[in-house]
């Protein structure tokens, strides 16, 4: 009985990454396979789809557009809402309350009502449709950004920095960039991660408000589940290479942040140090 609870766990782990797994394989076998009808095991490999997928202009088109879009709004997003977090949580903590409200809020409206409200609003008043999903996407990031800020500023507590920093002679400016930020660099880099990686398989909102006009990866992927099932495969395992890379480095890039390289009184005080000399030279002036 002990021996059995104990494997227990092992065994409802292996089950759930078996169910995890089996989609992705069989995806990774149909998109090499030259066929797939009535065997369990494709009838042969190859990577003729791939080819044909890499040679193909809109595939490679699509994927720069929703390179480009998911990655300016993801920059956009951590420009505006680590700020604005920074300076609700320690200089104005009775926002807090509405903040989170409206960070919820985000995930209480569909895709589909979120973009018939912006064609109500916008369509036919001269703004472009990028710019409106543009938009659309950095205010969609605000639960991700704004919670992995907040928790990041509450785990080394911000507050206490900022005090040593401006005791020592730093501004507010220069406590927050170079005392601030650096601490809190695994959260926003884990945050813009998830971000980033949300809005490059985001399909409801490109497709009602642009379409064709302005096609991305998942655009297109839905056009090859009509002609090719083979490409749209290779499509998606190409899209699970990319996302695992992309994982992988912010990983190992949050690891590296992370090691304590220096204390935190002595970054606070190497950020001091340029205003103290200021202050100190214009005494002895």
């Amino acid at each position: 009985m002990t021996r059995l609870t104990r494997s227990l766990p092992m065994v409802a782990f292996a089950a759930v990454l078996i169910y995890l797994f089996i989609p992705i394989i069989a995806t990774l076998l149909y998109s090499l396979a030259t066929s797939w009808n009535k065997t369990i095991l494709p009838e042969g490999l190859t990577l003729q789809w791939f080819g044909e997928l890499f040679r193909d202009t809109r595939f490679i088109q699509a994927f720069g557009r929703s390179l480009l879009l998911s990655s300016a709004a993801t920059i956009a997003a951590v420009v505006v809402i680590v700020p604005a977090t920074f300076a609700i949580s320690l200089y104005a903590p009775k926002l807090e309350r509405w903040v989170q409200t409206l960070a919820m809020l985000t995930y209480a409206v569909p895709g589909v009502i979120m973009a018939v409200g912006l064609i109500r609003a916008y369509s036919g008043k001269g703004f472009s449709m990028i710019i409106i999903v543009f938009g659309a996407y950095v205010i969609g990031m605000l639960p991700f950004m704004y919670q992995g800020t907040r928790n990041s500023l509450r785990a080394v507590q911000a507050g206490s920095l900022m005090e040593a920093a401006e005791l020592l002679g730093a501004s507010r400016m220069q406590a927050f960039i170079r005392v601030i930020i650096p601490n809190i660099m695994p959260g926003i880099l884990v945050s813009a991660l998830l971000s980033f990686s949300i809005l490059f398989g985001e399909f409801v909102l490109i497709n009602i408000l642009v379409g064709g006009r302005f096609e991305t990866m998942q655009l297109y992927l839905y056009a090859k589940l009509n002609t090719s099932g083979h490409i749209a495969s290779a499509i998606t395992v190409t899209y699970f290479i990319l996302m695992a890379i992309l994982s992988a480095w912010i990983v190992k890039l949050t690891g590296r942040t992370s090691k304590p390289n220096k204390e935190p009184s002595a970054a606070v005080a190497e950020a001091a140090i340029p205003t103290t000399k200021a202050m100190m030279s214009k005494e002895a002036s």
